[in-house]
């Protein structure tokens, strides 16, 4: 099956953060409107910031917005490499739930992942929005190639969250992970990726045109999704 990618396109990344901003502000006004509270998945990582800066200094009853982080490293809340820390410094403040994907507690990344999915099992599902970033290399959330790579893609579509350490340690974040699984991405009411730079929209271009033979985990996970993918992308 095609993946089915709408391009949105702007022309520098400050307009890039204002669109996806308010992209994300309508979904969670719809799904409290409709639902009475929202879920949804946001990514670490540089490039989604700004756009969450602009998202939690929006008005809204945010006491009915829960926030995960699609993945996160296993380090001490309030480490430079937390994204749920980066999470929780803009929207607690707000009102906001910020549940994290990791535990102090858990023995290893195997536990690690083992303790998030039992937490998110709590969450009401599916979540209204997932929001994915790529790297570099092409994966994903923390999809990386290695060990627990088929396990994170074609697991049980019930596993929401496994633990997973990358078969090559990214140098900025050498770190063991916990990460949402492919069909807990897929299941999100709503998927959207952002994206600077030409290398990573040929990265990307080249992933949806392979589909699901593509070697990397972006092109596996959006082979897997049923609804329209929106793809926002600045140069």
């Amino acid at each position: 099956m095609p993946i089915e990618a709408e391009w949105w396109d702007y022309d520098d990344a400050d307009e890039l953060a204002d669109a996806v901003a308010g992209d994300v502000g309508f979904i969670l006004d719809s799904a409290i409107d409709a639902r009475g509270a929202a879920l949804i998945a946001v990514p670490g990582g540089t490039t989604p910031v700004a756009a969450l800066t602009r998202l939690a200094g929006q008005k809204r009853d945010w006491k009915r917005v829960t926030i995960i982080p699609t993945d996160d490293r296993l380090v001490p809340m309030g480490d430079a490499l937390s994204n749920v820390t980066m999470i929780a410094k803009l929207f607690l403040s707000k009102g906001a739930r910020v549940v994290p994907l990791t535990s102090d507690k858990a023995p290893d990344y195997k536990a690690a992942g083992r303790s998030a999915d039992a937490l998110l099992a709590d969450l009401g599902w599916p979540p209204d929005l997932v929001w994915l970033g790529v790297g570099a290399d092409g994966h994903t959330a923390s999809i990386f190639p290695g060990d627990d790579f088929d396990e994170a893609l074609n697991g049980p579509r019930e596993r929401r969250a496994l633990g997973v350490r990358p078969a090559e340690m990214p140098k900025e974040a050498p770190v063991d992970r916990v990460t949402l699984s492919r069909a807990a991405i897929v299941s999100a009411r709503t998927l959207i990726l952002t994206i600077t730079g030409d290398a990573k929209r040929a990265l990307v271009e080249r992933a949806i045109e392979e589909g699901a033979a593509s070697p990397t985990p972006i092109g596996r996970v959006l082979a897997d999704c049923e609804l329209p993918v929106d793809i926002h992308w600045a140069p």
